[in-house]
């Protein structure tokens, strides 16, 4: 049996499991830290920038692959670093009080941005006090949250599925960003809607919520409008956030994209690619008189 099959078919089996016992769940991950760092127990003063990975694999990451892709560093003045800030303290106001700390990704269509939002979020929520963050590729058609860091594909999300591979064994700590972990997509497989869908993901993503309180999970995921992967994966996360582009996204896509999630929590828009001088008419689209709940999703812009 290849990889792919063995994926679908542990998928298929554990989904036949749960329908037949609807007590029983997908076996939990191992017990083993996902992570390679506790966070400091209860009113200690030790700081968390004095993690050290001792576990999760480390790998270099060079500042020039950084700058090419604009993946934002605590070094970085630019405005765009603001702009992320403003973006991260929109979405802590909307989670912190509720304990919402799995968010998934994800935009209308192809090209929009919703790789690079989903990565420089993670890193600007790594920043804030006592907040730490695991990034999950879970976009498995096209994972690149690798290469976006210079590193290169190895096993990941697909082979956790299949059986493959443990959680720790997985994890990747990006040099130079404390408190940022990443679970690569690994592979990319077809099918993928079956598998991101399945009772295993869903249980993957409870641990992942619950294993560190302190900490916030984001899932980069498929474009919405082209495939099913997004919807499949949204019973098994407390928010979600669109990534549209400037100039490039229409507002039927937007609509339609809120009319997919219409059962789940839509946090928010991010408009991504923004020139200032442009951001009144997009605001004012944020919040038009047909949709009132747009005034409270629009997260804010960036130019990334």
């Amino acid at each position: 049996m290849g990889f792919i099959d063995k994926a679908l078919e542990k998928a298929k089996a554990e989904k036949q499991k749960t329908q037949g016992n609807p007590a029983n769940t997908a076996p939990a991950i191992p017990t083993t830290a996902p992570a390679e760092m506790a966070p400091p127990p209860a009113g200690s003063d030790l700081p968390f920038g004095d993690i050290r990975y001792s576990i999760t694999r480390t790998v270099a990451v060079q500042p020039e692959v950084l700058r090419r892709h604009r993946i934002i560093t605590s070094s970085d003045d630019s405005q765009v670093r603001e702009e992320y800030k403003i973006l991260r303290t929109h979405i802590l106001q909307k989670t912190l009080t509720e304990q919402k700390n799995t968010l998934m990704i994800t935009g209308p269509l192809p090209g929009e941005g919703k790789t690079l939002t989903a990565i420089n979020l993670a890193i600007s929520l790594s920043h804030e006090v006592h907040k730490t963050v695991l990034l999950v590729d879970a976009d498995m058609r096209s994972p690149s949250v690798h290469n976006y860091f210079g590193f290169p594909q190895g096993k990941g999300l697909v082979d956790y599925l299949a059986g493959e591979a443990t959680l720790p064994d997985l994890l990747v700590h990006p040099e130079g960003f404390d408190k940022l972990v990443i679970l690569p997509g690994g592979r990319p497989v077809m099918g993928a809607s079956e598998l991101i869908g399945s009772p295993m993901m869903g249980n993957l993503v409870r641990e992942l919520k619950h294993f560190y309180p302190d900490r916030y999970v984001l899932f980069d995921l498929p474009p919405v409008l082209s495939y099913a992967d997004p919807l499949a994966f949204a019973p098994f996360v407390d928010g979600i956030i669109l990534v549209v582009q400037m100039g490039k996204t229409s507002r039927d896509d937007i609509e339609k994209c809120v009319q997919v999630f219409k059962n789940f929590p839509v946090l928010g828009t991010v408009l991504n690619k923004i020139d200032k001088r442009d951001h009144e008419g997009y605001y004012y689209f944020a919040h038009k008189e047909k949709e009132p709940n747009w005034q409270k999703r629009f997260l804010g812009w960036v130019k990334s």
